[in-house]
């Protein structure tokens, strides 16, 4: 008979659809409260535990020094994980009822400017050999996109339709979705297919984008592809993907596409997940507003 964790563990894979990277964080938060919650109140199971031993661990993961955003992940977990016991008739009232998440400060992301993307396309204009054509091809696909840096990484190459000028992407929670692609971005497509071919040996041979060696790109190649990429454009802090895709949505929006749009290319699942783009939309639309208004000449 399956454990409770290996139990929830199907549901989180199964029923959740959750990314394997998800289940291992949401199990090892588990294990980590079970150990605490052994550790200081000498019971082995968590499955009825109140609420004031869940404010304990909260307050030794503050203690440590564990961010607020760490703590209200780590509480999601738990949350998850009773939800789940209520579900299946184990708990008549999950502990986590009346939790309140931390408060956390609101991180705005900085996109780069147009001029820093222009910039750095002309300088990887012309790219020589598989390794400059593939970097150049995700640089540009990250930005005419907005894909995620798995959704880049887990592109298959069946879900490549050069015919249509689309790619189907698979999102959060296994939620396919498509996304049209350029022209330009299409004859870009072209040079890396014929780069590819030519490699001495292909492993992951049903992934889209490769290593040399013929490996599917880890997530850590690719954060570093793109930092190394922008370092040499722009002097934000943070040059990674996800700005990338920051960058995507706000550029769409400055230049008058509407909120559904981009809710839509980016998958989504509400308005209110778009709408933390829009603040750079308004500071455009403020600055043209000031430039062109007669009032403040």
């Amino acid at each position: 008979m399956k454990s409770n964790k290996e139990a929830f563990r199907d549901y989180l894979q199964l029923e959740k659809k959750y990314s394997p990277h998800t289940v291992n964080a949401y199990l090892n938060d588990i294990l980590f409260f079970e150990m605490f919650n052994k550790d200081n109140f000498e019971q082995e199971s968590i499955e009825r535990v109140n609420y004031s031993q869940i404010r304990s661990w909260i307050v030794s993961l503050v203690d440590a020094d564990i961010s607020n955003v760490s703590v209200n992940r780590k509480m999601a977990s738990l949350k998850a994980f009773y939800k789940f016991l209520l579900k299946t008739k184990q708990i008549e009232v999950s502990p986590m009822l009346k939790h309140k998440a931390l408060k956390t400060p609101k991180i705005i992301q900085i996109p780069f400017s147009e001029k820093e993307l222009t910039d750095l396309m002309s300088a990887i204009d012309n790219p020589v050999g598989f390794e400059e054509v593939r970097d150049k091809l995700v640089v540009d696909l990250f930005y005419t996109t907005g894909m995620r840096r798995a959704e880049l990484i887990y592109l298959m190459k069946s879900n490549v339709d050069l015919s249509s000028n689309v790619v189907k992407v698979l999102g959060k929670r296994n939620k396919e979705r498509i996304i049209p692609i350029l022209p330009i971005i299409v004859e870009q497509f072209g040079m890396y297919l014929k780069e590819r071919s030519q490699l001495e040996k292909i492993v992951d041979e049903d992934y889209f984008f490769i290593s040399r060696k013929g490996l599917k790109l880890s997530e850590s190649f690719v954060y570093r592809l793109i930092n190394s990429y922008f370092s040499k454009v722009s002097e934000k802090v943070k040059k990674s993907p996800h700005v990338l895709r920051h960058t995507f949505a706000t550029h769409l929006l400055n230049n008058g596409a509407d909120l559904n749009s981009v809710k839509e290319l980016l998958g989504h699942s509400s308005l209110a997940s778009t709408q933390v783009y829009t603040h750079n939309s308004l500071a455009e639309l403020k600055k043209v507003y000031t430039d062109a208004h007669p009032r403040n000449k």
